[in-house]
């Protein structure tokens, strides 16, 4: 198993609005191709307007299959276009559980 850490730094006074277009109309469409969320947060101290997801994937490979579905999806690429402006900065990790990690 491995894990997608996804970070954005959302702009300045545009945190509440990207929360409720995300839950209204993106998350629905990720978890059909992504599979179950393990996670979403905020940041409450330290660097602030950041957005925090993460999500599991068998493998590499599972992770490449799905996020090109979702990629591939109209609708997710009309969601895309409705977030322009709205990020400063994006980062991806892929986490690797230790062989002592409860997940």
């Amino acid at each position: 198993m491995i894990v997608e850490h996804r970070t954005y730094i959302v702009k300045h006074g545009l945190m509440a609005e990207y929360l409720q277009r995300y839950e209204k109309h993106g998350l629905h469409i990720q978890l059909r191709h992504l599979g179950p969320l393990l996670g979403f947060y905020v940041s409450e101290v330290g660097v602030l307007n950041e957005v925090t997801h993460l999500w599991s994937y068998e493998s590499m490979a599972d992770r490449e299959t799905r996020r090109a579905k979702l990629m591939a999806d109209p609708e997710w690429q009309a969601f895309l276009k409705t977030n322009a402006g709205t990020f400063e900065h994006q980062q991806t990790k892929i986490l690797k559980p230790t062989s002592f990690s409860p997940q």
